[in-house]
């Protein structure tokens, strides 16, 4: 009887879990919505952070999804007028917003064709003698699909994590017969930790990047597409190079030399063919529009626009249907949170939050040097990550607020928007939740948990390093500081 009952309980807690959590966000929210503001702070601010913090809260623990969390949150502004209806829309007229979703449809020219495959396949023919090369022409794909997917999930997960179980199976490396570690381990955990770096690399390579760049955007900053690849494109190959290397070192494969790996990707290019005429458009596409982005200021020619040209070309050539982009789910679902949460995070600048937040941050640490300050901020930046299963979450939480305290510290502007912009895709490959393809890594079932998490930890001590030491050099170089 005692059982029954727990099963019933149980049973409606799973059934009407997600309404428990909104339920208590709503009381909590009420609850701190009539305390007297902070002294500093607007009623009309205190009433967006408590907004916001529950927004942030509530897309942790997903009572509904991001998207519905977001119209939520803006439903509930507008209906308290904590801002007005032009400011609860205002997200939706952003150009770094449709530069995201036009980013999607790129993507998906990529998977129509069968060019991202291809791609994959020639990099693991012409590198697969070795484990550690498979590894490489695995990195290399996820390098040249990030600057066109800013969904980590699609390009880690739907394109580089099929092809490396493949690879796996191929050469007998199974979860089920225990000889995971023959290979399957290692290539997955390459992939896993690569599709982070990558994500740092290019402002198109995440959709969390272009808030990054709004947020910088906000202290007279310019971190636009070229700006952003020129100064994250020598550390972030150095990185690169250096990661598998190490996974390969700390977390060996027992299989070295694999068996036919680069027969089997020539077969699968022979099985393809030949460049098809849609392949050879997207590729075309592809340069053209890569070239507009990074020739964009002197053409007078915005990021989002280039990459709207190269969507329209895809249309008339055929490459893309328009039933494709309606179908885009991926697309329209980061249009439908992506606007209100840059609307909610600007306003937190305009309402005064963040520049409350700065001063009472500064105060704590007055007397601190900048450097002192900026390492000892970067690094809870980063391990701050461990709270958060979304790296939109943390950066749209904390790398405003992280950003301007640091600047009022004294610290070099673009330092510290570069450090912070980087420290957020990095910090995602930390866990097996802290960002969206890391749960269908882990789910594969090739590294445990103890071993993922602390050859996370390993690796995410080898990046810092790397992009203290060549970072820091290439920023100095740039004259960031």
């Amino acid at each position: 009887m005692h059982l029954k009952k727990q099963s019933a309980v149980s049973a409606i807690v799973h059934q009407w879990g997600h309404l428990i959590i909104l339920f208590a966000l709503f009381a909590l929210g009420a609850y701190a919505w009539h305390l007297e503001p902070p002294e500093g702070l607007s009623p009309q601010g205190w009433h967006l952070l408590v907004l916001f913090i529950g927004t942030i809260v509530g897309i942790m623990l997903k009572p509904l999804p991001m998207g519905g969390m977001a119209l939520l949150a803006t439903a509930i502004g507008l209906l308290t007028r904590t801002f007005s209806l032009e400011q609860g829309f205002s997200g939706f007229a952003s150009h770094i917003v449709w530069l995201v979703v036009f980013a999607f449809f790129l993507a998906m020219g990529f998977m129509k064709t069968g060019l991202g495959n291809r791609i994959a396949y020639f990099f693991i023919a012409l590198l697969g003698k070795s484990t550690l090369g498979l590894a490489y022409g695995l990195t290399l794909t996820d390098l040249i699909l990030s600057p066109w997917m800013p969904s980590t999930t699609a390009r880690g997960a739907a394109v580089v994590l099929p092809i490396a179980k493949a690879i796996a199976l191929q050469q007998g490396s199974l979860v089920e017969d225990g000889t995971a570690r023959k290979m399957g381990a290692f290539l997955i955990k390459v992939c896993f930790q690569v599709n982070a770096i990558t994500s740092a690399l290019f402002i198109t390579a995440i959709a969390c990047n272009p808030f990054i760049a709004e947020y910088a955007g906000e202290l007279g900053l310019t971190l636009d597409w070229p700006t952003w690849a020129k100064a994250a494109i020598v550390p972030g190959l150095i990185n690169l190079a250096i990661v598998p290397w190490a996974i390969y070192k700390i977390y060996p494969p027992t299989i070295t030399h694999p068996i036919d790996a680069r027969q089997t990707a020539r077969d699968q290019l022979k099985k393809m063919g030949r460049l098809s005429a849609k392949e050879w458009s997207m590729l075309i596409i592809f340069i053209g529009v890569l070239i507009m982005w990074i020739q964009g200021d002197s053409w007078a020619i915005p990021a989002a626009t280039a990459a709207l040209i190269g969507i329209v070309a895809l249309l008339i050539l055929r490459v893309l249907q328009w039933e494709d982009l309606i179908k885009d789910t991926g697309a329209w679902d980061t249009l439908l949170w992506f606007g209100p949460l840059l609307m909610l995070a600007g306003l937190l600048s305009k309402f005064g939050v963040i520049a409350w937040f700065s001063a009472h941050i500064q105060a704590s640490g007055q007397g601190l040097r900048w450097e002192v300050a900026f390492i000892i901020l970067c690094l809870v930046y980063y391990v701050a990550h461990y709270f958060f299963a979304s790296v939109t979450a943390h950066v749209t939480a904390l790398y405003s607020a992280f950003l301007t305290t640091l600047v009022a510290f004294g610290a070099p502007p673009m330092l510290a928007a570069m450090t912070l912009a980087v420290l957020s895709s990095l910090s995602g490959a930390l866990t097996h939740y802290g960002t969206g393809p890391a749960p269908a890594f882990y789910a594969s079932g090739y590294v445990p948990l103890k071993e993922w998490w602390s050859i996370s930890f390993v690796i995410g001590v080898i990046n810092l390093a790397v992009w203290a030491i060549v970072g820091g050099a290439w920023w100095k170089f740039l004259g960031y500081w």
